[in-house]
């Protein structure tokens, strides 16, 4: 039999085993049409081992599928905005009025999920036909949130007995390699006090996955703080009876004990040091989602903090009204302009594939020798060239 081998080198090279490596490589080995795996590792091992595979360039990197740890797939249909996070908001709401949101945008994202090589993806949904179409028919895996916006009080009784309910039926549709049911309060400002620590033991007692939008814009913090600027001028009403914490949001999530659910934390835009801390020792993963930051004037995620705590970061590309793709290998190229030698590629690399896992509670592949080559992907993507200045 004629056994033909090579040796693709690429900036990163990661097999979902330890860390990626840099400048690493990737020996295949194909024997009649049947590709395989024979070692992802250093360049020099593999030069010394296989001298005679033929080398090729593959480009930034080869890994397991990237994963898109956040998305709104419903808005898929929805215009791209670029401006401030309330005008932004109110962007939202005109198209969902419009009938913009449910089935057919979430059909066309999944559609374009596709098309850019993902698998694995974080939903977050708020129409039930949608749900029950992602639970039985989408052709991607992961976890469908489901979401809740309750911020009055007096509802808190009412709307947890009716996600209860709604969430019982959702889990019976589950069905293996398919999405998995998880839960979403949509803030900590528009999911009232006493319902958030409901549903916070509710995910906890049931393991189901948690996702929840925090410190994502300055407006959000000065809410906390304060209970007063743009965030409350624009919710008017709704927030009518919001009393401000004076916590920043983060230590105010974990002053009401949701953290310990370990929710996973979108955004984490505006943090302070001591609420990253909080973050890593709590165990959430933070969903760095940094074409939406910038869009919406939001601010720069402190990627170089949450590496210095250790804390476990993720990609996604939040909503195509905040995002220009659901392409989460260019929000990773999106995140290396932005942080530069503050984030090394294998870091990026590694929060692209390990951290979605981590993030959606999932298993992260894990390819060995002998393995089928279609499970490493080599990478669209070009990243600039970054000094490595902190570990993964």
């Amino acid at each position: 039999m004629s056994l033909q081998r090579s040796r693709l080198t690429a900036r990163v090279a990661y097999g979902g085993l330890g860390r990626p490596v840099e400048h690493g490589v990737v020996v295949m080995q194909d024997a009649a049409g049947d590709e395989r795996i024979l070692f992802v590792g250093e360049a020099d091992e593999a030069e010394r081992r296989w001298p005679d595979a033929v080398p090729k360039d593959a480009g930034f990197a080869m890994s397991p599928p990237p994963v898109n740890a956040h998305a709104h797939l419903d808005l898929t249909t929805m215009p791209f905005v670029e401006d401030a996070y309330e005008t932004f908001i109110r962007a939202v709401i005109a198209h969902g009025r419009n009938g913009g949101r449910g089935l057919e945008a979430a059909k066309r994202g999944v559609a374009e999920l596709r098309a850019a090589g993902t698998h694995t993806v974080g939903d977050i949904v708020a129409d039930e036909v949608t749900m029950r179409w992602l639970l039985s028919e989408a052709d991607v895996q992961g976890v469908a949130y489901w979401e809740v916006f309750a911020p009055d009080p007096a509802d808190a009784d009412r709307t947890f007995e009716d996600t209860v309910e709604k969430l019982r039926a959702f889990r019976a549709l589950e069905r293996p390699g398919k999405m998995r049911v998880g839960l979403a309060p949509h803030t900590p400002h528009t999911v009232s006090t006493p319902l958030l620590q409901r549903l916070a033991r509710l995910a906890q007692a049931n393991d189901l996955p948690m996702q929840i939008h925090v410190a994502e814009s300055p407006s959000e913090v000065t809410l906390h703080a304060t209970g007063d600027g743009p965030l409350r001028a624009l919710m008017g009403p709704l927030l009518a009876n919001f009393t401000p914490s004076g916590l920043s949001p983060v230590q105010y999530l974990a002053d009401l004990g949701v953290l310990e659910a370990r929710p996973t934390l979108v955004h984490g835009v505006q943090v302070d040091e001591a609420d990253v801390r909080t973050i890593q020792r709590a165990g959430s993963v933070v969903v760095h989602c940094p074409r939406s930051n910038a869009a919406l004037q939001c601010g720069r995620f402190p990627w170089e903090l949450y590496a210095k705590h250790g804390a476990t970061v993720a990609f996604g590309t939040d909503s195509r009204g905040s995002s220009p793709s659901l392409d989460v290998q260019e929000e990773v190229s999106a995140a290396a302009g932005q942080h530069g030698a503050r984030a090394n590629p294998a870091a990026l690399v590694w929060s692209a594939v390990k951290g979605g896992h981590r993030a959606l509670g999932s298993t992260p592949p894990r390819i060995v020798r002998g393995d089928p080559a279609e499970g490493l992907v080599t990478w669209r993507v070009q990243v600039h060239e970054a000094r490595p200045v902190s570990d993964i």
